[in-house]
């Protein structure tokens, strides 16, 4: 079964951006759909060319990611329990209720909510304080994992943070930074950055401008043209101009004394009439 809902992202209050997941036949497990695609790809399935070429990834995921977005709605009426089945309700999504059919998630939902129970039905409300904790518990897994599939994060790590070196090294705090920033793609920002300080990490900031140039002291006395400009006014730039497209023998024959000559068009002007 394919469904459509909420996922956190840093701009995800802002945007309510959309993304694919899928449960499986009885909506015991959830699982996140990951596409790779690559241009100019097709599958061939039997005598036909499927011309979708995406190879999908289906991954497990816990179903408290999705189910903290509509706790967090929720949470708008300070004080209100609610029994879950009144929290996870989308109109846009009408699926999102299967959310509640994964396994374990009645079991562990108390990791993110404060719960009462009147009679046999127990409601629920929404706590960063219980958040905060499971996912720093997320947080530990993940570095646990990253470290036994030997997967170094140090020079990441550092590209991220603006931080320059000769040597890298994974260090414990390189793992935390890392493992802290791949839970925030499903967190909203707010709480990634509640879960950094939670976590005693400082927060990340952009690089240091560099100091502006310095000025070049202005004074009342007029500034001076060092150099002549006016030497290279456009009758010179014309005349320069015309020599550069000159020949060989054009240049030799501008070399030589011209005085007493007559230019070439006075004997082809027209003749002076005589008088009467």
């Amino acid at each position: 079964i394919f469904v459509k809902a909420y996922k956190h992202k840093p701009d995800f209050f802002s945007t309510g951006e959309a993304t694919l997941y899928l449960f499986n036949s009885g909506a015991q497990q959830l699982f996140e759909v990951k596409a790779f695609h690559e241009e100019y790809r097709s599958w061939f399935i039997g005598q036909t060319v499927q011309q979708d070429g995406r190879l999908l990834f289906v991954t497990p995921m816990d179903p408290l990611f999705l189910i903290l977005y509509y706790l967090i709605k929720a949470d708008k009426e300070p004080g209100k329990f609610q029994p879950l089945d009144q929290v996870v309700l989308d109109s846009e999504y009408p699926s999102c209720p299967l959310l509640l059919k994964c396994a374990d998630v009645k079991q562990y939902i108390h990791h993110v909510t404060e719960e009462k129970e009147i009679g046999s039905q127990k409601f629920h409300k929404y706590s960063q304080e219980k958040t905060l904790k499971w996912l720093k518990k997320k947080v530990n897994q993940t570095v646990k994992a990253l470290k036994s599939n030997s997967i170094s994060v140090g020079e990441r790590v550092h590209a991220a943070t603006f931080i320059s070196g000769k040597q890298i090294t994974d260090t414990k705090e390189d793992y935390i930074w890392y493992a802290h920033g791949l839970i925030s793609e499903y967190i909203p920002e707010d709480l990634s950055k509640e879960l950094l300080k939670y976590l005693g990490l400082p927060e990340l900031k952009s690089p240091a401008a560099e100091p502006p140039l310095k000025k070049r002291k202005l004074s009342d006395v007029p500034v001076e043209a060092e150099e002549d400009y006016t030497k290279f006014n456009s009758s010179n730039l014309k005349t320069k101009k015309a020599n550069s497209k000159m020949s060989a023998a054009q240049k030799a024959l501008a070399k030589v004394d011209k005085s007493g000559m007559k230019a070439i068009s006075t004997f082809f002007s027209s003749k002076p009439k005589a008088s009467k």
